[in-house]
């Protein structure tokens, strides 16, 4: 599957209308400069090669990830990972929210939309502009090749 359109219309209706609705929350609060594609199954928001090409694995840096698993959904946000501030703030906002987060490094497991702190997810997905998200990651490369 090479498309957005085809990932969705792969998954089971149930599965594709949770999907949509955290894509279209996604979108709504992504910043300028991030491209949508569908890369390993999952649809990715990641920095244009043309943007930042010398990435550690030759690949598009991803920003964010949406993924259908065989038994939940997942987001993965990335700048999460790399800021104790932006994980901070996902662990205070789905508490405020009374809802239960199922986090792994930067993976939000989840079954429905509603299971997630929406109006906090939004504001992560929207705290990182590209330059930021890319000085951050090379940050990151730099800070490893000198251990």
């Amino acid at each position: 599957m090479t498309t957005v359109a085809e990932f969705l219309g792969q998954l089971p209706d149930a599965r594709r209308k949770e999907i949509e609705r955290v894509r279209a929350l996604v979108r709504k609060h992504l910043p300028p400069g991030y491209d949508e594609a569908v890369v390993k199954g999952m649809i990715v928001y990641q920095v244009p090669r043309e943007r930042y090409a010398d990435t550690y694995n030759g690949q598009e840096l991803w920003y964010v990830a949406l993924a259908a698993q065989k038994n939940y959904l997942t987001l993965h946000l990335m700048p999460v990972y790399g800021s104790v501030e932006l994980e901070r703030k996902l662990r205070d906002g789905f508490k405020a929210a009374g809802k239960k987060l199922d986090l792994g490094k930067a993976c939000v497991r989840f079954q429905a939309a509603d299971d997630l702190a929406l109006d906090t997810i939004g504001e992560i997905v929207a705290a990182v502009p590209v330059d930021q998200w890319v000085a951050m990651a090379q940050s990151a490369r730099t800070s490893r090749r000198r251990k």
